[in-house]
């Protein structure tokens, strides 16, 4: 069975570039997709909302059910890179009964489940089926890995969130790995270590 990988939607959506033109549909949705994921990254929610929302209008035009959860699934792991551990994933429940045990594996992944069977872990993207985040190559991949492991209380290593997002320009879990970063220095009595995290923090934020 296919597995299902964080961007898998937006390569199927890409089409062959060999085959015939891709139906306007699959082209829109991969546009909103892409451009609802960066934006959600950099900040910018009001863009991200409408073309997510986009995204998601173009494939319920297929009546694929296993289409549109990946494309909530997308957003849901953008959220968990930024560490917003909000609802399980919104709107992915009255999916479920339709979409594949791929999407189902990657939602309770997404969610923290400690329940997720070693059947199912062969159905996650290569990327979450790493030991450890510093060896997955894709930024985003890795960020949702850490954000993961955080919300299942295990230790994560804060800065080199810090540095992913920070290299990529991702305004959003860079700011969410600072505070956290700045957690982790206030927990271990590092002052100047906290120092750091907080001009770091208003460098981002810039003037207010």
């Amino acid at each position: 069975m296919k597995r299902l990988g964080l961007v898998c939607l937006i390569a199927f959506l890409a089409g062959c570039a060999s085959g015939p033109p891709p139906p306007d549909w699959q082209m829109n949705a991969k546009s909103a997709l892409e451009r609802a994921t960066a934006a959600y990254l950099a900040g910018n929610s009001r863009v991200a909302g409408l073309d997510f929302e986009r995204a998601r209008a173009e494939l319920a035009r297929t009546g694929r059910a296993d289409l549109l959860a990946r494309a909530l699934l997308t957003e849901c792991a953008a959220r968990v890179a930024s560490l917003e551990f909000d609802d399980q994933c919104p709107g992915l429940a009255p999916l479920a009964a339709d979409a594949g045990p791929a999407e189902r594996a990657y939602a309770a992944y997404l969610a923290g489940s400690s329940d997720v069977q070693q059947q199912d872990l062969a159905l996650l993207p290569e990327a979450q089926r790493q030991a450890q985040p510093a060896a997955i190559a894709d930024p985003l991949a890795r960020l949702v890995s850490m954000g993961v492991r955080l919300r299942r209380g295990e230790a994560v290593d804060a800065a080199l969130a810090v540095d992913t997002a920070s290299a990529q320009g991702w305004r959003r879990p860079l700011l969410a790995w600072l505070h956290q970063q700045l957690r982790q220095a206030q927990a271990a009595g590092d002052a100047a270590g906290a120092e750091r995290a907080r001009r770091r923090i208003a460098l981002v934020l810039g003037p207010q």
